[in-house]
């Protein structure tokens, strides 16, 4: 299996495991008792955040193998997998909007594959890290600080942090591409790098 291959099927994989993890955290939610913390004593609820782990891990095994203009894109699928994982798992159907929703996110990112042109092989230096990461922790920072105000429109506010989440989650995968190909053999030379992955993946 070539390189590009293996890198498609582990964030097929990835993506499989991050709905699985999306689905189950719902259910918990839905079915906890009003409390922020109430998921929190259910198994079920560790048991997602395995497998969002397990997804998060083989993303980050697919950027070792493949560009990150493949493999990040790939990762929408989560959202297209979802609808059919939810309803074998949980008996639960998707209605016509969601559906054409998933259409609509699958041809985006037919378009948005067939557009991309061959991976270049340039990475962030050190500067152009610090100044992306910056950029990035600002704009998360004033996107949850809006949905924060936001409470009593809960549509608005769910927009809001899914931007800032969608945002974090792309640009922890750049750097994360950034430290593979300019792995030396020593984590201490890559510290800056591994903490901002960090901070982002866990926003």
């Amino acid at each position: 299996m070539s390189a590009l291959a293996l890198s498609v099927l582990l964030s097929l994989v990835s993506a499989v495991a991050y709905a699985g993890g999306a689905i189950v955290q719902e259910r918990v939610a839905e079915t906890s008792p009003a409390s922020a913390y109430a998921p929190l004593r259910r198994p079920a609820w560790w048991g997602a955040g395995c497998l969002n782990g397990l997804g998060a891990l083989l993303h980050v095994i697919a950027l070792a193998y493949g560009p990150l203009s493949l493999v990040q894109p790939l990762g929408a699928l989560t959202i297209v997998l979802a609808l059919p994982m939810s309803a074998l798992l949980v008996r639960r159907r998707a209605g016509a909007t969601a559906w054409r929703g998933a259409i609509m996110a699958t041809a985006g990112l037919a378009g948005l594959l067939a557009l991309t042109g061959s991976p270049s092989e340039q990475s962030l230096d050190g500067t152009e890290r610090l100044v992306v990461g910056l950029i990035t922790a600002g704009a998360v920072l004033v996107l949850m600080t809006s949905a924060r105000a936001a409470h009593r429109h809960p549509v608005v506010r769910s927009v809001l942090l899914a931007v800032a989440a969608g945002g974090a989650f792309g640009m922890a995968s750049v750097f994360t591409k950034s430290v593979a190909e300019d792995w030396s053999g020593s984590p201490v030379t890559q510290l800056s790098s591994l903490l901002a992955i960090a901070a982002l993946a866990t926003t």
